[in-house]
């Protein structure tokens, strides 16, 4: 898979790089992996067929006690044997526990080459997709799929291919011993297939009973405030409960289904076994065989159909990992893995938006229509309009998180889609509405978690944004833990590190979004300045406001009405005109001369 360029804004001058190589498809992606694996498969291969040629051990040293030691009364004839099968029995042991072993680092294995990759594609898909139910999902397939392949169940995979040995050799020694075992066999294949096809329907609803569940438990968990503040805790617990029992529901079918047929399975093999006896008393009686065939046959019938039940008593594992398996192909298909491109000069010029329009991930609604400006280094935007009117589906094309569904949004004239995400982001700065910081030290939130990075220049943007003399107040300063989500601070905290971060080594665009919902006089002040700090060193700045007091530090304006632009040019001038009722066309208000361009 394509790593993504980690070298930040300065380090991406210089001489162009030849692009890596194209990544596999992402439908063979999981193929790809296993196939990484296939020597170790062989391995257990190999060692589950001379496991299965030493299980013979059991079945011929009956059928040589009954026929040659008791016959024959040698006590050395039997000591022999005893040391012979002790030491094919202490080989197969060890043989499966190798063969164990090999499987556990197999599923190992292959969770090593993917994570990383299911992890991107847990990041990337609310970019996608309408993030709905349980985000985790591809992580908790890729367990499952790790946990079959370490479990019994491939034990079972590999040792039903030895059925026929066993039953071939039982037909050796008598006809219908053989078709006696070749009877049951076929009953517990069958019921095999039965499990198989009654657990489809049933594991399927689970997996998306699961989703709504836990998809509800994560949003009430969000959410733990307002459901305490509110007194809707119950109510909500109440949704939960049934979405749960929906889930447990499901569950109880797959398990009745699998430990049903497992049940009866085992009972057709201790039948079997009772059979075999039996048939085999007949033929001794008869003086059609000898008495070690009674015993060597049943327990080579039991051994033959051992894997069956294995595979049964299984099989939901099984059934867990092959959906997981088609959840995580389809995910990769929709979200493939990302090349890193050629490396381009650090912009320094403008910022280009062309026609841009925007539809949500997940949704068909177009909330960006058309958009058409263009800020040259220095200059500072301000976006204002009604609720709902826009603006952060706007600024969320700016920075790259969304793709416009037409249009181009351009960094000195390469649209954004020429940059790998970790080689735009150095010179992003990005203060989201719905500020969230990570869990961690208030140092390691400015710097990005940058490695190493250079405590004088997380000082630097913590000093632009103005928040240098609060973090030092904080009990261990840039060392304080702030905990999961930022709890540690406040919101009014939060903001003004999330600024020195959107600030951190000089980005060359700004864009904050409601930068000032949370901040105090201070804070706006300190807001206004780190703006226009941004346009002094030839940065771009563009701030989304309700209020004026946010816009301090902007020349220009950009109006938003349903998504649509309806008026550019000075702030002043566009903010007096604002004021007035809106135009009644869907189209670019130009103001003072401004051509859908701000110069």
């Amino acid at each position: 898979m394509a790593r993504p360029d980690a070298k930040g804004p300065r380090e991406a001058k210089g001489a162009p790089k030849s692009a890596p190589a194209k990544p596999a498809p992402a439908g063979s992606e999981l193929a790809a992996a296993f196939k990484s694996c296939r020597t170790a498969f062989l391995g257990v291969g190999l060692f589950s067929g001379i496991s299965n040629i030493l299980m013979l051990t059991g079945a011929f040293f009956m059928l040589q006690i009954y026929d040659r030691v008791l016959t024959s009364g040698s006590v050395p004839t039997l000591v022999a044997l005893t040391v012979l099968a002790a030491g094919l029995f202490t080989a197969q042991a060890i043989l499966d526990l190798i063969r164990g072993r090999i499987l556990v680092r197999i599923g190992s294995s292959l969770d090593e080459d993917l994570n990383a990759r299911v992890y991107d594609t847990v990041v990337r898909l609310p970019l996608k997709t309408a993030n709905r139910g349980d985000g985790l999902q591809p992580l908790r397939d890729l367990d499952a799929i790790r946990a079959f392949l370490s479990g019994q169940g491939p034990t079972a995979l590999f040792d039903l291919p030895w059925i026929p040995v066993y039953i071939a050799i039982i037909f050796a020694f008598h006809i219908m011993l053989g078709v006696t075992a070749l009877v049951g066999a076929i009953v517990l294949v069958v019921l095999t297939a039965l499990t198989e096809i009654l657990t489809r329907a049933p594991t399927a609803e689970a997996a998306g009973f699961a989703l709504s569940r836990n998809g509800l438990a994560e949003a009430d968990r969000r959410n733990a405030e307002v459901l305490a503040a509110m007194g809707i805790a119950n109510r909500m617990g109440a949704r939960w409960r049934g979405a749960n029992l929906n889930y447990l529901a499901s569950q109880r079918r797959i398990s009745d289904v699998a430990g049903g047929f497992g049940s009866i399975s085992k009972a057709v093999r201790m039948m079997l076994q009772s059979a075999m006896l039996a048939v085999g008393a007949y033929f001794v009686i008869n003086q059609e065989a000898s008495a070690g065939i009674i015993i060597a046959g049943a327990i080579l019938a039991g051994r033959a159909l051992a894997p069956v039940d294995l595979a049964i008593a299984n099989w939901k594992a099984f059934v867990a990992a092959r959906q997981s398996w088609r959840r995580l192909n389809k995910l990769m298909v929709l979200i493939p893995a990302q090349l890193t491109p050629m490396a381009l000069p650090t912009p320094e010029t403008s910022l280009s938006v062309e026609s841009a329009s925007a539809v949500p991930p997940g949704d068909r609604k177009v909330v960006v229509q058309n958009v058409t400006f263009v800020l040259k280094a220095g200059q500072g935007l301000g976006i204002v309009g009604p609720s709902a009117s826009g603006k952060s589906s706007l600024v969320r094309m700016l920075v790259g998180v969304w793709q416009p569904v037409q249009g181009k949004i351009r960094l000195d004239g390469a649209a954004l889609d020429q940059w790998g995400a970790e080689a735009l982001g150095p010179h992003i700065g990005y203060l989201p509405q719905d500020v969230e910081l990570f869990a961690g030290t208030v140092a390691e939130n400015i710097a990005r978690f940058e490695p190493d990075a250079d405590p004088e220049v997380i000082i630097a943007a913590a000093r632009e944004a103005g928040v240098h003399d609060l973090i030092v107040a904080l009990p261990e300063g840039y060392e304080t833990q702030i905990g999961e989500q930022g709890q540690a601070l406040s919101a009014g905290q939060r903001q003004r590190v999330a600024l020195a971060r959107a600030l951190y080594r000089d980005p060359f665009l700004v864009v904050l979004d409601e930068p000032s919902s949370n901040l105090d006089t201070e804070g706006e002040a300190a807001l206004t300045k780190a703006v226009l700090g941004v346009r002094r060193r030839g940065g771009i700045a563009v701030v989304v406001a309700h209020s004026s007091s946010a816009l301090s530090g902007v020349d220009l304006v950009l109006v938003m009405r349903q998504g649509v632009a309806q008026a550019l040019g000075p702030k002043d001038e566009v903010l007096a005109k604002a004021l007035k009722p809106a135009p009644p066309a869907n189209s670019l208000k130009v103001v003072s001369g401004y051509k859908g361009k701000i110069r």
